[in-house]
């Protein structure tokens, strides 16, 4: 969308568009997104944690091996971690991995609970807590793309949320097996968990939430300025 003049307190900018040697600002989640970002390593990590979804539900139900299950859940949860520091460390951050990323973690958060919820190895409450939140982030998410509010960041208390809490949750799922350190995994399950559902409520009632409020605010005025969260 256009840009009011003297929106952003720049003199002369005009309503016909940014000013001359001025990069556009992105309108839709998807601008500044290139073909060439899916082949960096991040990404391709992404990727296969992606493709690592499917092998989870087949290891708990397939084979009912709630062992092998909670190992790859642990091990996906981990590599999260690492294609954002590969990202950051090899400069191979790009538009795509900022959407792509985020989506498989909450692709593989709304799979892995339900499964974990069916199979009875997760308390429900810690599991009905962690849907709700998931659900109605990715629900104002889909409203406010739609609506064509810009896409804000994630901010590092919702990121160290849902980082605890996969590895809690295949605690739960390794506590329920029959590990020798089942007892041990049950502990620390619990750990985890207490403090990535914290983080977690926090950063969507406390961060993003407010966000949500300005970046509607900025594009009911016309403005197209990315909110920022937190």
């Amino acid at each position: 969308m256009p840009e009011a003049e003297g929106f952003d307190g720049v003199p002369g900018r005009s309503s016909s568009g940014p000013a001359e040697g001025e990069r556009a600002r992105p309108t839709s989640p998807f601008d500044g997104i290139r073909a060439a970002d899916a082949l960096t390593w991040p990404n391709l990590i992404t990727f296969a944690r992606l493709l690592c979804i499917p092998l989870f539900v087949w290891l708990l139900f397939g084979r009912q091996d709630r062992a092998a299950a909670a190992w790859l859940l642990a091990v996906l949860g981990s590599t999260d971690w690492v294609d954002g520091w590969i990202a950051r460390r090899f400069d191979q951050a790009t538009e795509l991995g900022a959407l792509f990323d985020p989506t498989v973690d909450r692709l593989l958060f709304l799979v892995a609970v339900p499964c974990l919820l069916i199979d009875g190895s997760i308390p429900t409450v810690v599991a009905v807590v962690a849907l709700a939140r998931e659900g109605l982030v990715a629900v104002a998410a889909l409203v406010l793309a739609a609506l064509g509010v810009p896409r804000f960041p994630v901010t590092w208390e919702g990121k160290t949320g849902t980082f605890l809490l996969m590895f809690a949750f295949p605690m739960f799922l390794g506590a329920a097996s029959t590990l020798s350190y089942a007892p041990i995994l049950g502990w620390l399950a619990w750990l985890f968990a207490i403090p990535g559902l914290g983080y977690s409520i926090y950063s969507a009632l406390f961060q993003y939430v407010p966000a949500a409020r300005r970046g509607l605010a900025v594009r009911k005025a016309g403005g197209a300025g990315t909110p920022a969260a937190g």
